[in-house]
């Protein structure tokens, strides 16, 4: 592996900075009241430099989130081919959290990733791109796992359901894992299987039934 040179690092740390000193900002202030200036003068260095890493004060919020979510693509192109779709997205999550924690620990603390997480949440115009950025991210799985089946997404509607299915469970997760008490990363990795397991049952044609009180049961 190459190692990166002085130039390289340095250029690293102030983009590390920007988007911690950004996060600390929006999470403290909030985000419509957060300027590109004071982000700048933070941490001490020009709106020129600022735009050199980022287009917006958008992007900065999403830095971090961007990262999570090419950890978790990364993570389902390592599936095995013969794990079934669903299976290799929720395989794919659950292994994306448990090494996730130390990437993002790289960039800033564990603890500000959350509460920016909470703070997109709860703001309406970062809400609106969440939201957007989400349906991009089931474009490129629902590609992603249709290229696993050997089959054209444009053709076969499986994929996009499937995924659609799969990314409104952890749409309900982070909603509910914002609305706890327990903001840790395990607390939301917890959650986050434990919604994933319900996925199947959610899917059967009676919530109702249980073994031996369904229709075909003996009276």
């Amino acid at each position: 592996m190459t190692v990166p040179g002085l130039r390289e690092r340095k250029k690293q740390r102030t983009r590390d900075a920007l988007i911690r000193v950004a996060l600390e900002l929006f999470t403290d202030r909030g985000y419509e009241r957060t300027t590109v200036d004071e982000i700048v003068d933070a941490v001490e260095v020009s709106q020129r430099t600022f735009f050199r890493y980022f287009s917006s004060k958008e992007e900065v919020a999403f830095a971090v989130q961007h990262m999570v979510e090419e950890r978790f693509v990364h993570a389902l192109g390592q599936r095995p081919p013969a794990e079934a779709p669903l299976d290799a997205m929720r395989n794919a999550v659950l292994s994306a959290w448990d090494t996730i924690g130390e990437a993002i620990a790289e960039v800033v603390p564990v603890e500000l990733y959350l509460r920016a997480y909470r703070m997109i949440e709860s703001t309406p115009a970062l809400l609106a791109v969440h939201l957007r950025r989400s349906t991009e991210m089931e474009e490129t799985i629902s590609r992603i796992i249709a290229a696993r089946e050997g089959l054209d997404v444009d053709e076969d509607p499986r994929p996009r359901i499937a995924v659609a299915a799969f990314s409104g469970v952890m749409r309900v997760t982070g909603q509910m894992w914002g609305r706890g008490t327990d903001g840790s990363l395990e607390a939301i990795r917890a959650l986050t299987e434990e919604y994933l397991d319900h996925l199947g049952p959610a899917l059967v044609p009676h919530w109702r039934d249980r073994p031996g009180e369904g229709p075909g049961a003996a009276a």
